[in-house]
Formats: structure tokens, C-alpha cells, sequence
């Protein structure tokens, strides 16, 4: 998704910056985004899951999202940290009827066992039922 969104850039003359597994000189490219030298940084949420402050973002945009809502979560924290000075806004763009939104779908109720786990609440309900799982993987709507 990435390198659709970078090729969209490239044709609006969009300047960024971006880290994926792929990237060398992490911190070149960090530093880059954190000076403005580039106003968008695209960045996979695996690749930037470790060590990144990043206080220059003022918007997170959740693209393409991870079966962990903790992963994303922790990928939204990366812009609030000490150093911040300004609101950071963040959003989910989600194609409806996709994959996607089934996996939104599923990180709501992954959290909501979280959230019930960490309460102290005993969940006697399996995490998925059938219908469930038929639903998640059931053909895409056109």
C-alpha cells in the first residue's frame, strides 16, 4: 500500500520520506521527517515499531490495518511523545466491504477481550464462532 500511496505522491509533487524493513540509515530518514525537510513520512507499521519518536507528526493516518489493535495503537503513540507541542490527529481510512473493514471488525473485539482480560473479567466465550470465521474470510463484495 505504500508504494501506492508514494507513486500518488510522486505525481502531486508531494515530498516524503519513507521506512519499511527495506530502509537503510533508519535514523537519516527520521531525522529528515523531524527537521521538515519532508512534510509526509510513510511508514510501514512493523518497521516502525521500535525506538521511533517522531514529536514533528501532527496527523497519524492508519491505512491498511494490523490484526493487532495494539500494534496500532503503539504506532499512534510514536507521535505523542515528550517533545510534543501541538495536537496529533488520527484517523483510519478503511475501504468498506474489504478485508480491511472485517479486520477493523475483529480489532474491536480483540480489544474488547483486552479490555475485559485486563479488568479481571473471565471470558467464557471463544474469541471467534464459526460465523465468525466464515465472515472474516468470506468472499469480497463488489
Amino acid at each position: 500500500m505504500l508504494k501506492f500511496i508514494a507513486a500518488a505522491c510522486d505525481e502531486m509533487t508531494i515530498p516524503y520520506v519513507t521506512l519499511t524493513g527495506a530502509s537503510r540509515h533508519r535514523g537519516a530518514i527520521v531525522e529528515a521527517f523531524q527537521n521538515h525537510e519532508a512534510p509526509l513520512f510513510l511508514i510501514s507499521l512493523k518497521a516502525g515499531g521500535a525506538g521511533l519518536n517522531l514529536t514533528a507528526a501532527d496527523t497519524v493516518i492508519h491505512y491498511d490495518p494490523w490484526w493487532n489493535p495494539a500494534a496500532e495503537m503503539q504506532a499512534s503513540d510514536r507521535a505523542h511523545r515528550i517533545g510534543q507541542n501541538k495536537p496529533v490527529f488520527i484517523y483510519k481510512l478503511i475501504a468498506a466491504g474489504s478485508v480491511e473493514s472485517r479486520i477493523l471488525d475483529m480489532q474491536a473485539r480483540k480489544q474488547k477481550r483486552a479490555d475485559a482480560l485486563y479488568a479481571g473479567a473471565k471470558q467464557s466465550t471463544p474469541l471467534w464462532s464459526g460465523e465468525e470465521l466464515i465472515t472474516l474470510f468470506a468472499p469480497l463484495q463488489e
